[in-house]
């Protein structure tokens, strides 16, 4: 899907907080933006994460990747490694 840009003005303090944010999960601010509109349209929508959310194992393994992430502890591996 093409990409629209956005300009759009937060608080100084929000803005320094995405900042960390990123850094620490790396990812991009436009990945949090998107992220964030995204869970406002699915809850404006009715459409909702808590079931996939409320599933134990998700939830663990979703809290593991985090981890991995952070710590730096995950392997990565090439499109061409994965879909050979």
């Amino acid at each position: 899907m093409p990409k629209t840009r956005l300009n759009i003005s937060i608080d100084q303090d929000l803005a320094d907080f995405v900042k960390v944010y990123v850094q620490e999960n790396r990812t991009t601010v436009a990945d949090v933006m998107t992220q964030f509109v995204l869970a406002l349209k699915r809850h404006a929508q009715g459409d909702s994460m808590e079931i996939i959310l409320s599933n134990p194992d998700f939830s663990k393994a979703l809290l593991d990747v985090q981890s991995n992430l952070r710590n730096g502890t995950s392997q990565w591996h090439t499109f061409e490694d994965i879909f050979k």
